[in-house]
């Protein structure tokens, strides 16, 4: 036992090693790749496509197709592996809110990568990063510092035919704390009448959360599992006479119940 011991553990070393290598490789490639989207392809797209609506659609695609990019030179270099079960009901769905929780880094990249239209509601923070501000711009993405547009604007969306992906924690899940939701999902939901696709996202290992930094690598490869539950209608949270906020606070604790691992 002890002679196994000491043969496996130099494997194991190695092994975390190459992934932590890869790791910032791919997390390289990423910013890069949002980088070379933004200064060459998308002012591009601005040249040669005058039709907004079309030029957004592209801009979408193209953030898809490099989402998908990653993520199988990631699987393939050993960093992380992934499973999406469901997928043909979100590349289905039109006219509803994706809402998700949001326990690492990549959870957007994963959604996105097999939702090539989906529209997001992205935090305005992100605006002023430097390698994302224009990818942001390009997809036309709602962002939430807009407060007086906001509903309007995802009540157009939405009529339009999007899919809106929101993650209701507004930040990355604390390793180990209950889910805090805040109540923008629920409300766009009930004031715009729509429905929405539940999803819950789990991770293997500890990593990419919001206490982790890249090169904190997990003792094992990193397994996410996203798994796409129900479709459910808002209006069933709404009873006779009810007061809107009324009914988002019931339809928050239905989402609270949902995207908690232990009720999911």
């Amino acid at each position: 036992m002890y002679e196994s011991s000491l043969i496996l553990r130099p494997s194991s070393r190695l092994n975390r090693l190459w992934r932590l290598a890869m790791t910032g490789c791919c997390f390289a490639m990423f910013g890069l790749g949002g980088l070379v989207l933004s200064l060459f392809w998308f002012n591009l797209l601005l040249l040669v496509q005058r039709d907004a609506t079309h030029r957004r659609q592209l801009a979408r695609r193209s953030i898809s197709a490099s989402f998908r990019l990653f993520l199988r030179i990631s699987r393939v270099l050993g960093v992380l592996d992934y499973r999406i079960d469901g997928v043909e009901h979100l590349q289905r769905d039109r006219r509803c809110l994706i809402v998700a929780n949001h326990p690492t880094l990549i959870d957007y990249v994963l959604l996105a990568s097999v939702m090539p239209d989906v529209d997001c509601l992205v935090k305005a923070d992100l605006q002023k990063n430097f390698f994302f501000r224009g990818v942001i711009r390009a997809a036309d993405y709602l962002v939430n510092s807009r407060s007086e547009t906001l509903l309007p604007d995802c009540q157009q969306r939405l009529d339009s035919g999007d899919a809106i992906m929101i993650f209701p924690e507004g930040t990355r899940t604390r390793y180990g704390k209950p889910l805090v939701l805040q109540r923008g999902a629920a409300n766009i939901a009930v004031r715009c009448g729509c429905d929405l696709r539940i999803v819950h996202i789990c991770c293997s290992q500890q990593t990419l959360g919001k206490q982790n930094r890249w090169y904190h690598i997990p003792p094992d490869k990193p397994y996410f599992t996203v798994s796409v539950q129900d479709r459910i209608s808002s209006k069933t949270f709404i009873a006779p006479d009810d007061a809107l906020p009324l009914a988002a606070r019931r339809l928050n604790r239905f989402l609270y119940q949902s995207l908690t691992p232990e009720h999911s």
